[in-house]
């Protein structure tokens, strides 16, 4: 029997200073949070530790590379796990720059021990959610695979809100089988309703033209 289990999440704390490392660790270990610690950000990115939700703090001036450079290379490299940042030069600049590359929150050194929870509660959170529509996307891609060439010409047509006619039209077939083909979609697809169809078309960004060349 399959016993499910529920993962912990872990927060990665990527400091050279292995004082603010090791209180760091301390602090969520305090909460119940599990830890992984690193001194640069080649350590993290070497590890590549994503299998586990969870969220980086991470001081903003490293030997290696700085914040802003790090979450770049994040997201090159296709990493989503959200980021808090840390600095003691309360560098306003970079703060609203590391914002709008995604980091949950960017605290000044030194800063309260609740603010800093509350930070990584939050991103973790933000992790959670992130990773459970990845999941759902996935699903709904794999039901999207096994439709037939035709079966995905006709949804990507109809969930854009093209009448059967239209879509017939469309593709050079009859209205007749427009829906013989929409009927096979949502029934492969699990959509109850033409709503539903258009929610999981908007989840996979189905473009009709690209599906229908």
């Amino acid at each position: 029997m399959r016993v499910e289990t529920i993962q912990k999440p872990v927060v990665h704390i990527i400091d050279d200073d292995i004082s603010m490392r090791e209180a760091l660790a301390g602090l969520f270990d305090s909460v119940g949070l599990q830890t992984e610690t690193y001194s640069t950000a080649n350590d993290f990115l070497y590890a590549k530790p994503i299998g586990q939700p969870g969220c980086i703090v991470l001081d903003v001036r490293l030997p290696d590379m700085n914040g802003l450079e790090f979450q770049n290379r994040l997201t090159q490299i296709g990493i989503g796990i959200p980021v808090v940042m840390m600095t003691g030069f309360g560098d306003i600049t970079m703060s609203v720059k590391a914002m709008k590359l995604g980091a949950v929150d960017f605290l000044s050194k030194p800063f309260r021990d609740q603010d800093m929870l509350d930070a990584v509660l939050a991103a973790i959170e933000r992790d959670r959610q992130r990773r459970a529509i990845d999941d759902n996307v996935s699903q709904i891609r794999k039901r999207f695979d096994t439709l037939t060439r035709r079966e995905q010409e006709v949804m990507s047509h109809v969930a854009a809100g093209r009448m059967n006619k239209q879509v017939a039209g469309d593709l050079g077939i009859s209205e007749i089988t427009v829906k013989i083909h929409r009927g096979a979609a949502m029934h492969k697809m699990g959509a109850r309703t033409y709503a539903e169809l258009v929610r999981m078309a908007d989840a996979l960004n189905l473009d009709r033209n690209k599906i229908g060349g």
